[in-house]
């Protein structure tokens, strides 16, 4: 049987291979979650992220367990405010206001 890859599979190889690429990937990300506030596709990229970046540092950076970071970002996950500035703080970022 063939397994096939996912996008977040690409996506997680490509930032690997292009860490020069993760600036850029996490502003158009906020980006199109301005436009759209697709949560469970900012979530999602933001795992693609702490995988990239190790899942277990990001964890302990942001004062969180690997299963509450991994539930934060879950497809379902509903993380607070205060989480998602934690998790980007310890991803090495912050969350900046730009005006429309």
């Amino acid at each position: 049987m063939r397994k096939l890859r996912t996008i977040d599979n690409v996506e997680e190889e490509y930032l690997r291979n292009h860490p020069e690429e993760m600036d850029q990937y996490l502003n158009t990300l906020f980006e199109e979650y301005a436009k759209d506030g697709d949560i469970k596709a900012l979530l999602s990229s933001l795992r693609v992220v702490s995988r990239v970046k190790g899942v277990g540092a990001i964890a302990e950076s942001a004062g969180l367990t690997r299963n509450g970071l991994q539930k934060a970002l879950s497809e379902g996950g509903h993380p607070k405010f205060e989480s998602i500035n934690a998790i980007l703080n310890a991803m090495g970022y912050y969350l900046k206001p730009q005006k429309i």
